[in-house]
């Protein structure tokens, strides 16, 4: 059954919300990155998880401690985000893989008053937590 409540409803595929990943080497690499992302404005959230990564690299299968970036932000702002992210990036080949997503209506609102296009002087909402307990968007 599809909500009906309007807090509950998505936006439309490709509409107010893209995703992207990458990771960092460190902790403290990987704040300092999320940091800089929020501080520009080109995401409303960024979530930290450690992680393990297995991977190929330069002929030899690698094995890493990493952190992983989920980045939640606007499609009018990915491509400065993605510059921002390559240039500040620790790594010689970050990863970085973005896609389209839907989120609730709240969730679309909260997101789009924080990273939404252009004009950025509209009053913001108050800062909310963008994970981590039943209130957050």
């Amino acid at each position: 059954m599809v909500p009906t409540d309007p807090q509950h409803q998505t936006v439309p595929p490709g509409g107010d919300l893209v995703l992207a990943l990458t990771t960092e080497a460190s902790a403290a690499l990987a704040e300092a990155l999320a940091t800089a992302v929020l501080e520009a404005e080109l995401a409303a959230c960024v979530v930290l998880t450690p992680c393990r990564s297995l991977y190929r690299w330069q002929g030899g299968l690698e094995h890493s401690q990493e952190v992983q970036l989920l980045i939640k932000s606007h499609p009018s702002r990915l491509e400065a985000l993605g510059r921002l992210v390559h240039e500040r990036h620790s790594y010689e080949t970050p990863e970085w893989i973005t896609w389209p997503a839907q989120a609730s209506g709240a969730y679309g609102a909260w997101l789009n008053a924080s990273c939404g296009p252009a004009p950025h002087d509209a009053p913001r909402p108050p800062d909310q937590p963008c994970s981590g307990s039943p209130s957050a968007p």
